[in-house]
């Protein structure tokens, strides 16, 4: 790859990975409008290593409490939010690392086509935006119950089909489920933190296995370009969420999604 390759795929990585707008169907249109090849398995580490990175740092506030909360009383009795919210990170997480290991395969060989991308891009585009207008925005993330991790780690699992969007599909159900936007959005970047480890640590299994060269400074560019980016998506994100709402999104994913069907049919 050429460095403009890499500064461009871990931009694309580093914003599209919390943004609700599919960091599947971003990598694909690269490839469909110039011709580039695929980045290989180790550049895919390392720009999920430097997404991961950036998502540590924002929300090490909240991470800590949550661990101290979680090591205080999360096996007591009397939870507390940290300790309530902790465990729902972990319930919500399980279902995705259970369907993803058993679904793996088959889904790189059957879903990951342009086709794909483009109608869930485009559904779960009109879903978030359905979400979005019905949602009540009343409760708070330390409101978030066992019942709600549920069901949010159930809908996180869809987020295995390319060009739904991990953090588009759990920040709707979140919505849906009457939380605030940015108590939608803070959680769903906590539940990225696990999702983005576990496929880290599937890549780099694969990665062990293989043996071709790496290109150390590639990998050392991707994530850092891939760090700077996420960063600034995250800090950005949740401080115009409430204010702008999800239909910038959504008219961008019908957009998206229109351009992947040209793609496709054209």
């Amino acid at each position: 790859m050429t460095l403009l390759e890499i500064i461009i795929l871990a931009i694309i990585q580093g914003v599209t990975e919390f943004l609700p707008i599919s960091s599947s169907a971003h990598l694909l249109l690269p490839a469909e409008l110039f011709g580039w090849v695929s980045q290989g398995l180790a550049f895919d580490v390392a720009v999920h290593v430097g997404s991961l990175l950036a998502v540590v740092i924002y929300m090490r506030k909240e991470i800590s409490m949550l661990t101290v909360g979680f090591l205080k009383h999360g096996f007591s009795k009397n939870q507390s939010n940290e300790s309530k919210l902790a465990w729902s990170v972990v319930i919500a997480t399980v279902p995705i690392i259970i369907v993803g290991y058993l679904m793996k395969d088959w889904i790189a060989l059957n879903a990951r086509t342009a086709l794909v991308m483009a109608v869930t891009t485009i559904g779960f585009g009109l879903l978030l935006w359905y979400a979005d207008v019905k949602a009540s925005l009343t409760r708070k993330l330390d409101s978030m119950g066992f019942s709600s991790a549920i069901i949010i780690g159930l809908s996180q699992v869809l987020a295995l089909i390319p060009g739904t969007s991990r953090s588009g599909i759990t920040m709707t159900s979140s919505l849906m489920l009457g939380f605030d936007r940015e108590s939608a959005a803070k959680f769903s970047f906590l539940l990225s933190i696990p999702a983005i480890l576990g496929a880290g640590l599937f890549s780099t299994i694969e990665l062990i296995q293989q043996t071709e060269a790496v290109d150390w400074m590639a990998l050392l560019y991707g994530a850092g370009f891939s760090f700077v980016s996420a960063y600034l998506c995250i800090y950005l994100f949740l401080n115009w969420i409430s204010r702008v709402g999800m239909l910038p999104f959504v008219i961008y994913r019908l957009t998206l999604g229109t351009i992947l069907l040209w793609f496709v049919f054209g």
